[in-house]
């Protein structure tokens, strides 16, 4: 489980649409949010620039088939001979009147996530009942989810009793010129290899569905752009941080690596 304290400094965000505003909105009438988007496409980033530019802790949980609702709201652990209550990052973001962001939430049972509902719906209350305690949520306490609609099937979705207590937002990939300034911003680079990743990225999300189960993420791009931005040559670069990443097939490496290739002029 992944946790992240509060950090003033806002996170570079290139907003593509009027998700700042949504977001804004939805934690000031008190309401919960949920983000669908492909991997790598800014939603983790996204939450985190909302919770620097509210000034407001961060609380993040990769959610997974193992998480259990005691992972969430806290246990009782022992240590120097007595037994003490710890509060898990769910219950840790009430108190403080933070953010708690789960991602990918559907990877989690669905038994664990239905500690939840209280929350999401106009109670906004916490119960623990290993402590007899009854949390209200303070005003500024917003809890946010994603998911990956992509990996979504009958045994991974989220109930549709869940899913209704949320407002919602979707994430796609960037436009080409989003794409380019978010990888300048991010990483210093050239404009033109910015336009030349970006490129390349439009290219193989072409191919998604048919030879690859993801698409280049704008993740991957900045992973390159940092590579060559320290020296290492462009095609290597991009076959290290962007092919190799997207498929263990060799036949399909290469075919990968002619539109890298042809890019950088080789």
């Amino acid at each position: 489980m992944k946790l992240e304290t509060p950090n003033l400094d806002n996170p570079f965000y290139q907003p593509a649409g009027n998700e700042v505003d949504v977001f804004e909105q939805a934690w000031k009438n008190r309401l919960p949010l949920l983000i669908k988007g492909p991997t790598g496409c800014g939603k983790t980033r996204f939450v985190a620039h909302m919770a620097a530019r509210l000034g407001l802790p961060l609380y993040t949980v990769a959610c997974h088939d193992d998480l259990t609702a005691a992972d969430l709201v806290g246990r009782h652990l022992i240590g120097d001979g007595k037994t003490v209550w710890c509060d898990g990052p769910l219950t840790r973001s009430v108190r403080e009147g933070g953010i708690c962001y789960l991602d990918e939430v559907v990877e989690a049972r669905k038994d664990t996530t239905v500690v939840l509902h209280p929350l999401a719906d106009d109670r906004r209350i916490l119960p623990i009942d290993r402590t007899g305690e009854l949390l209200q949520a303070p005003p500024s306490f917003m809890l946010v989810v994603s998911y990956n609609p992509g990996y979504q099937n009958l045994l991974k979705g989220m109930k549709p009793s869940t899913r209704q207590r949320f407002v919602s937002l979707r994430f796609d990939f960037p436009a080409p010129a989003q794409e380019e300034a978010i990888l300048i911003g991010e990483t210093a680079c050239a404009p033109d290899l910015a336009r030349r990743l970006v490129g390349i990225a439009g290219a193989l999300r072409a191919l998604k569905d048919r030879d690859l189960e993801e698409a280049a993420s704008t993740r991957l791009l900045i992973y390159a752009a940092l590579l060559i931005k320290e020296g290492m040559d462009p095609v290597a670069a991009c076959r290290s941080a962007i092919v190799e990443s997207l498929t263990d097939d060799v036949e399909t490496v290469e075919a990968l690596m002619e539109v890298v290739a042809a890019t950088f002029g080789r």
